[in-house]
Parts: C-alpha cells; sequence; structure tokens
C-alpha cells in the first residue's frame, strides 16, 4: 500500500539546512519518493506549529523507511540534525 512521509521542521540554521535539502531530494528520488508538498502555505488547527511541512508518497511504507536509512539519505540528514527541529512520520494510505 502506499504511503506518505510527513515531515515538520523549523529551520534554526538556514545554510546547513540547505545542503540537507541538495541532497535529500534525490535520496527520496532514488526509492521512488515524490513531493506532494514542500514547505507551501499551511493552516496549523492543533498541536505545535512547525513553519515548514514536507510530504513525499512512496510506493509502501517499506520504501519510505529504506529510504530514511539508506546511506544517501543518511548523510543528507547528517546537515540537517543540528540545523532543525523535526518530527518525521511514515503513514500507510488507506486502499
Amino acid at each position: 500500500m502506499p504511503a506518505l512521509w510527513i515531515a515538520h521542521v523549523t529551520v534554526t540554521d538556514e545554510d546547513a539546512y540547505g545542503k540537507y535539502a541538495k541532497l535529500a531530494g534525490p535520496a527520496i528520488a532514488a526509492h521512488g519518493g515524490s513531493f506532494l508538498a514542500r514547505g507551501g502555505r499551511f493552516v496549523q488547527l492543533e498541536g505545535k506549529e512547525r513553519p515548514r511541512n514536507v510530504v513525499a508518497r512512496f510506493v509502501s511504507v517499506e520504501d519510505a523507511v529504506d529510504c530514511y536509512n539508506s546511506d544517501a539519505y543518511q548523510e543528507a540528514l547528517s546537515h540537517a540534525k543540528d540545523a532543525s527541529e523535526r518530527e518525521l512520520m511514515v503513514v500507510e494510505i488507506d486502499g
């Protein structure tokens, strides 16, 4: 079943996070992910607001998790860890 990779992000270091973004996009694409939303307009209705929200679609939860654990994505993530506060989840899509 398809899955969504959903990230909620507050960037604290624009330069370092830019390096993450440059590397993360190709890593996600290499695992079959495609972006549905990347930092666009949003309305926070509940919970902690994060100014950057990203949604990518994958063929399956497993593909999304494999992407996260890949060397390419972990290299990208090394630039984001001290440059942002983030929550990231993968959610299977019904049907």
